[in-house]
């Protein structure tokens, strides 16, 4: 049997990012609830340029039921998979704005060790006002949800 080489080590962790990025939208989802929400993803890369993803959906609960554009969920899951990665992306931030009259609110995590964790609204408003794509104005800024990896027991959620 042959030694695992560089590539199927880098197949290996890709793989397991595609695998949190779809639980990081299934957990945003579950946090955000109903309503319509961008989902605006800005990663910079190792090389120092940035790059985005915005994703509008709408969530209704009766029935259950998610509407997107494919192609844009494509490109969204895709800078989110390679986010958590994060071989190639030096710093990524995300932002949820939800549609409420009669101003929008938001919430943001950053990416850090292959999960998003929740920002504080005070880094939210300098992220947002430092970075052009990023859906503005923030008019309501409130501390995002703690996103639970489904690989978390009960016991590490309590001890949060």
């Amino acid at each position: 049997m042959s030694e695992p080489t560089a590539t199927e080590s880098r197949d290996i962790a890709t793989a397991s990012a595609v695998g949190r990025a779809v639980n990081v939208l299934a957990a945003l989802l579950l946090a955000l609830d109903e309503g319509s929400h961008q989902l605006t993803i800005v990663a910079e890369r190792q090389s120092g340029t940035t790059v985005s993803a915005g994703l509008s959906l709408s969530v209704g609960a009766a029935p259950l039921r998610v509407t997107h554009d494919a192609e844009a969920y494509l490109r969204f899951l895709a800078l989110l998979t390679f986010a958590l990665e994060y071989s190639t992306v030096r710093h990524a931030v995300l932002v949820a704005t939800t549609a409420e009259e009669p101003a929008a609110r938001a919430c943001g995590w950053t990416v850090r060790a292959g999960w998003l964790h929740p920002m504080e609204t005070r880094e939210l408003h300098d992220t947002a006002l430092s970075r052009p794509d990023i859906p503005a104005p923030l008019r309501v800024a409130y501390p995002a949800p703690t996103l639970h990896h489904p690989d978390e027991s009960a016991e590490e959620r309590v001890h949060e």
